[in-house]
């Protein structure tokens, strides 16, 4: 199985070489990764411990973030190394303030394992969610370094509960610690032998509880949104913006806020189009302007959590991909969520749905009569809100359980 796993491995290095030849995205994966080791050397302390946090992406990276800052609060004198697979979460992060350094994860191999932990020499790595790369895993027990992932959930489809899965369990076994989201997930690694687990919930309901008291005053939305009803179209989608932007031509006076997934040139300027220019960049606007359109478009990445503050109903995007991005950020200030078909892989998405804080649409009908519900009835668009905000604040506590654990 490790020939199969090494064979993969290089396969898909050579994949991101190709594909580098006319993909940015693929050019940063691999430009990112020259000098590594070079740069991570220079930056540590060898009188200091180390603390080695892996995130996926973006979303893996604001899922570990209270457990970082909350290790960091607690054990100042400890380094926080945070690593990434994808350039999503490096270029966004790469300069997070409580971490001593930030850096891509060099690609699974026994030499790049050996090599990055010579240098980083851990005292503790925490996985977040997932990614469980073999040789870094082998590695890390090797050396008797404590590992740990957090906010794991885990289903019976995975290659994990499979007869033939037994490679991919050993890994799991070799973590001290599972921290998984729910009870569902600790029944299923139990039922495979897999007993180092503990159900401690979803760090993601923390992290969102701090946004509502650290969110940013932006005084361009302020000023744009008055006293109007107001429509936030988060991490959107091509297809979720084509049934949006029909709805916003058929309600002009609707104050609608598109803050899309990718803020590349060319998707905003299709956005653009699509809604015949009636629009306005949040980029080329200030404080001071006067804003004659209903429609705003944030084209710049790292505010959507604060400019969920401004909204009454949220439209959160990936629904009609492969699924619906963050719903918790907007649901914490007290919003209806709205959102595509495919979210049943998302528990969260699948009990708000059931307590009717949350939406699901398969069409322009369905999103419409949403729509035309929450933004027209008062009341109804305040009684699911605050059915939102109160399954955000009765699922916090993740956090403090993991760092107990691991300090």
């Amino acid at each position: 199985m490790v020939l199969v796993y090494n064979l993969l491995i290089k396969l898909y290095c050579l994949a991101i070489v190709v594909a580098s030849w006319r993909s940015e995205k693929a050019r940063e994966w691999r430009n990112g990764r020259k000098n590594l080791l070079e740069d991570l050397k220079r930056s540590l302390d060898p009188d200091r411990p180390v603390i080695w946090f892996h995130c996926a992406s973006l979303g893996e990276f604001e899922q570990g973030r209270p457990v970082m800052e909350s290790f960091k609060d607690n054990h100042p004198n400890w380094q926080l190394v945070v690593t990434f697979f994808s350039p999503s979460g490096y270029l966004v992060r790469k300069d997070y303030q409580y971490a001593d350094h930030v850096c891509y994860l060099p690609l699974d191999s026994k030499k790049n394992a050996i090599a990055f932990l010579d240098v980083l020499n851990p005292e503790k790595v925490v996985f977040v969610k997932y990614e469980f790369w073999y040789h870094f895993i082998k590695e890390i027990k090797k050396r008797g370094i404590s590992l740990y992932v957090v906010s794991a959930i885990f289903r019976k489809k995975q290659v994990f509960f499979k007869s033939w899965g037994g490679w991919y369990r050993n890994m799991l076994k070799s973590f001290d610690t599972l921290f998984v989201q729910n009870k569902k997930s600790a029944e299923l690694l139990k039922s495979v032998g897999i007993e180092n687990v503990i159900v401690a919930g979803d760090t993601r309901f923390d992290r969102v509880a701090q946004i509502v008291n650290n969110s940013k005053e932006l005084k361009v939305i302020n000023s744009f949104v008055s006293n109007s009803r107001v429509l936030i179209a988060g991490s959107s989608w091509p297809q979720d913006e084509e049934l949006i932007v029909r709805y916003c031509k058929k309600h002009p006076d609707l104050k609608v806020i598109f803050a899309p997934h990718e803020t590349n040139e060319k998707h905003i300027q299709q956005l653009v189009t699509a809604l015949d220019g009636d629009c306005v960049r949040y980029s080329e606007i200030d404080e001071d302007s006067v804003i004659a359109t209903n429609v705003l478009i944030v084209d710049i990445i790292g505010i959507l959590s604060s400019v969920y503050r401004y909204g009454h109903v949220a439209y959160i995007g990936g629904g009609f991909g492969v699924g619906i991005h963050n719903i918790l950020e907007a649901a914490t200030y007290g919003m209806p969520v709205v959102f595509g078909p495919n979210y049943h892989k998302f528990k969260e998405a699948r009990d708000l749905v059931a307590l009717k804080g949350a939406f699901p649409i398969e069409n322009y009908h369905d999103i419409k009569q949403a729509f035309n519900q929450l933004l027209g009835d008062e009341n109804e668009c305040r009684r699911a809100g605050e059915i939102a905000a109160k399954f955000v604040a009765d699922h916090v506590g993740a956090t403090d359980k993991i760092v107990s654990e691991i300090s």
